[in-house]
């Protein structure tokens, strides 16, 4: 891919999520203050197949949609249309956030400490987040901003539709009309969407998306024609570190797919400690809600080779 920036990428999980409302233009700008290298967003398909950015199914957690549409039998986004999903507003819900105590937020707030917030988002930032003017995305307006900021982009594929199939041909037109084909890498847990993808376009990057890793990775990376995995977090590294016989063999997987050639991009990675051992361990990017803790790791690294 053509944007990197740093032997390890630094990706921004939904924008910057810690700092603004995720999978919004805000996120992705506020992204591009920490100095990112790309920015991760999910994408789905509304009623009228416009491909928008939006992580949940239902449109409860991150938009007002039922306030705005109280009479609505359902609040699954592929029941709204574009224009319904435009008026909704994507950002009063992280204000509220914000405002509880830190064990009380959304798990991927709870380690967002004061000093975070007072360094790194304003009065003006929270206004702005509040005002109702911060919008579901489309997948198009995204990639022109990431094109302006000269920032690569995760797409990542969501599934559970009918239509998913129609997603992969439309996601693949929006990469090739904004002209994004080099900088874009489109993941999915769905490992037939990735194979669907290669099949449309033998240029656009994939991953296969993985919660841990696959048993049998590089005949299955090989089988997707794909050039990276996105594998979770080792779950016990609180605990054990990579000391434990399952650490060890976590660390022996990535060094298997990065001697093979393709790229670990490791999600969703917000402890310093781990940030520090996976980049040993041969990461070639970390996913992660933090960028200020990603960067400092990062930057640490750099300075040591």
């Amino acid at each position: 891919m053509s944007g990197q920036k740093s032997a390890v990428l630094n990706i921004a999980h939904r924008g910057a999520r810690a700092f603004a409302p995720e999978n919004t233009l805000a996120a992705f700008a506020k992204a591009n203050d920490f100095g990112c290298d790309m920015f991760e967003l999910d994408v789905r398909l509304s009623k009228d197949n416009v491909v928008v950015v939006h992580h949940d199914e239902n449109l409860l957690r991150c938009t007002d949609a039922k306030t705005k549409f109280p009479d609505r039998n359902s609040y699954q986004l592929e029941d709204f249309t574009y224009s319904e999903l435009s008026t909704l507003d994507a950002g009063n819900w992280f204000c509220a956030q914000l405002d509880l105590p830190g064990g009380e937020r959304q798990p991927f707030l709870q380690s967002l400490t004061d000093a975070e917030i007072a360094d790194f988002i304003s009065e003006a930032e929270r206004r702005n987040y509040s005002s109702g003017d911060i919008k579901i995305p489309t997948l198009t307006e995204s990639l022109e901003l990431a094109k302006e900021l000269g920032l690569m982009v995760n797409v990542e594929l969501k599934s559970g539709s009918p239509k998913d199939s129609l997603l992969v041909i439309n996601v693949i037109k929006a990469i090739e009309a904004a002209q994004m084909e080099d900088n874009v890498l489109i993941s999915s847990f769905y490992l037939e969407l990735v194979k669907q993808v290669r099949q449309h376009n033998e240029g656009i990057a994939t991953a296969a998306l993985t919660e841990k890793p696959l048993k049998t990775p590089l005949t299955t990376l090989r089988n997707l024609k794909a050039n990276a995995c996105n594998m979770g977090c080792f779950g016990d590294f609180k605990r054990h570190g990579f000391n434990s016989s399952a650490g060890k063999r976590y660390l022996a997987h990535l060094k298997k797919l990065r001697d093979a050639g393709y790229g670990i991009n490791i999600w969703t990675c917000n402890n310093p400690d781990e940030m520090a051992a996976l980049i040993n361990g041969g990461v070639t990017g970390l996913i992660t809600d933090y960028l200020n803790r990603a960067k400092v790791v990062i930057n640490a690294h750099v300075n040591t080779l």
